[in-house]
């Protein structure tokens, strides 16, 4: 019989619970500026209160929480200028990680994009919103992990969560970009096989480029709108 060590336990659940508010922020369920108060956290996952502060740490160095005096966790709520910025350190980082790893790609690591690269299609197909981070992340991930460069992976693995609620305001009203989406992942693929990774990389750019301004200017015109509405009441 295995003993779970209470460090271990506290740990696994902490993960566990930091995964479903992670799923519950970025699904919508818990929006920008929201309140999370660790007790009714507790209540709701069944949990002492270490392992629910453990996971609101964790979301925040992820960046999609802020710990505040006397409030306790907020959802991060950014304006348009942070959100761009994000993604400008995506454009800086992804293609120099790219470019690092993409040579060193190995066949089961071209066996398990593949495979990605399917359930991403039938997703996009299905307009399967809750699946469209995970696929999104382990395909990038997966390219950079021989990158060799721990720090700036997990930076990339964190930008993207943090992308990834906006990202879906793009994807949900724009069925042309889920296409484009689609084919610039298969592009990406095919030039990894081919051994053109500058190609690759340029491409790579100019797929996280065109998410971030076609949501740029979707934000600025959802601003404007709720502007306009507020002036008119």
């Amino acid at each position: 019989m295995v003993t779970v060590g209470k460090g271990l336990m506290h740990k696994t659940m902490a993960e566990a619970a930091a995964s479903a508010i992670r799923e519950r922020i970025l699904g919508g369920a818990y929006p920008p500026g929201m309140r999370l108060r660790q007790d009714a956290l507790a209540e709701e996952f069944g949990m002492s209160r270490i392992p629910i502060r453990e996971a609101l740490l964790v979301l925040e160095r992820e960046g999609i929480l802020t710990m505040m005096p006397h409030r306790g966790a907020v959802v991060v709520e950014l304006s348009v200028d942070e959100i761009e910025e994000l993604f400008n350190m995506r454009l800086l980082l992804e293609p120099f990680l790219f470019l690092r790893s993409a040579p060193k790609l190995t066949a089961e690591d071209f066996q398990h994009l593949a495979g990605n690269l399917e359930r991403y299609t039938a997703a996009m197909e299905t307009v399967d919103v809750d699946s469209w981070n995970d696929l999104n992340t382990d395909f990038h991930m997966t390219l950079y992990r021989h990158a060799r460069s721990p720090r700036i992976v997990a930076t990339v693995q964190n930008l993207l969560a943090e992308c990834d609620r906006h990202t879906r305001i793009q994807l949900t009203n724009i069925t042309a970009d889920r296409n484009r989406a689609v084919e610039e992942h298969k592009s990406i693929l095919r030039l990894c096989r081919e051994g053109r990774f500058e190609e690759g990389a340029a491409l790579m750019r100019e797929h996280v480029d065109h998410i971030r301004r076609v949501l740029l200017d979707l934000l600025k015109d959802r601003d404007a709108s709720s502007t306009k509405t507020r002036a008119a009441g």
